[in-house]
């Protein structure tokens, strides 16, 4: 395992000159994003769901439930496994 260690390392020194190119220079060129203050991480997301979309999406997660429950069952029933000589 140690072994691997200074290869790897040295491989993440690499250039990459197909990722380089990939970034437009506006990108290139563009200031560092300025960072928010942790007080706005506080603050509490809008309600991005209507109570319609909520409703849609718990009766898609009980059908998803039920169709889990039923691949769950036994393929076979128990005259087939047994026809099947199991």
């Amino acid at each position: 395992m140690r072994a691997l260690l200074p290869p790897l390392a040295l491989a993440a020194c690499a250039t990459f000159p197909e990722v380089d190119a990939a970034i437009p220079p506006a990108a290139r060129n563009a200031p560092f994003p300025s960072l928010l203050p942790t007080a706005a991480f506080d603050a509490a997301p809008a309600e991005r769901l209507s109570p319609e979309a909520g409703q849609a999406l718990e009766g898609r997660q009980s059908d998803l439930e039920a169709r889990a429950a039923r691949l769950r069952d036994p393929v076979l029933t128990e005259a087939e496994r047994a026809r099947l000589g199991r």
